[in-house]
């Protein structure tokens, strides 16, 4: 009876998810563990199933608005790609308790950083932005260094992507802000296409292993398909900052629940 609600939290999490550049993994993960009873590994296939088509629907929209930087979001999946792929067969091998335990602490990390202002608070973007200009992808290929370091740091999304069932944009959209120097409203836009081939590489590990629930995966996708082509128009007009707040707050609430779940059955 359940799934039929399946939609509706689709929605809610695809609207977030693309206004502040992130798959909805980190919201997708525990509802499918916490409230639907799923095993980790499986929670962390259905979830990227769920993250291609939030990807898509995003990257849509942020095509009209002409905020990709396409090269670098293909030089980057360069990386995420077989980093997503070793994460996923990870799942296969580690303790299910441990990987739940595992995304508990790192959903832990991400609600801090949401409410503490970690993730590009508007001062800290500006000043970046001030210190490594990038107002245009030509300008930023000029500089080896910071395209370097996304490639090589690139493999660590992607790898925290096949490994929890999140899209990337957790750990891609700091690196593109902080180590490549790129402006906040590219970065998010970025980000969202990037996630398209580092899901897809993460989903097929997954399918391999038989950790999809495809009936599931489906009826999310039908909510966040439409919350995504809202998040990405409403992005450009308003500042998620006050949403991201409220939803660190939520994520602290959904992470101690999975720490303490996973953490004392491992004991």
């Amino acid at each position: 009876m359940m799934e039929i609600l399946l939609p509706i939290f689709g929605f809610l999490i695809g609207m977030v998810a693309s206004m502040v550049g992130v798959g909805g993994g980190v919201f997708i993960v525990p509802l499918l563990a916490l409230v639907y009873g799923f095993s980790p590994s499986h929670a962390a296939g259905t979830s990227l199933t769920t993250i291609i088509f939030t990807s898509l629907a995003s990257t849509a929209n942020y095509s009209r608005q002409k905020r990709i930087y396409y090269k670098t979001g293909i030089i980057l999946a360069v990386t995420t790609v077989p980093g997503a792929v070793l994460g996923a067969h990870i799942t296969s091998i580690i303790n299910e308790q441990l990987l739940g335990l595992i995304f508990g602490c790192f959903l832990f990390f991400v609600a801090l950083r949401m409410i503490l202002k970690l993730n590009f608070s508007k001062n800290k973007q500006s000043d970046t932005e001030k210190s490594n200009p990038v107002d245009s992808e030509s300008s930023l290929f000029n500089s080896k260094k910071r395209v370097l370091s996304g490639v090589v740091l690139g493999f660590f999304a992607g790898l925290s992507s096949g490994l929890l069932g999140i899209g990337g944009g957790s750990l891609m959209v700091p690196i593109m802000v902080l180590a490549m120097g790129m402006p906040m409203h590219i970065t998010v836009a970025t980000s969202m296409f990037t996630m398209i081939f580092t899901s897809t590489s993460g989903v097929i590990e997954h399918f391999r292993l038989n950790h999809i629930n495809i009936e599931y995966a489906l009826l999310l996708v039908l909510g966040t398909i439409f919350g995504a082509q809202l998040g990405a128009y409403a992005s450009k007009k308003i500042s998620g900052r006050n949403l991201r707040k409220i939803f660190g707050s939520v994520l602290i609430i959904v992470s101690i629940r999975m720490i303490l779940k996973y953490g004392l059955n491992s004991f």
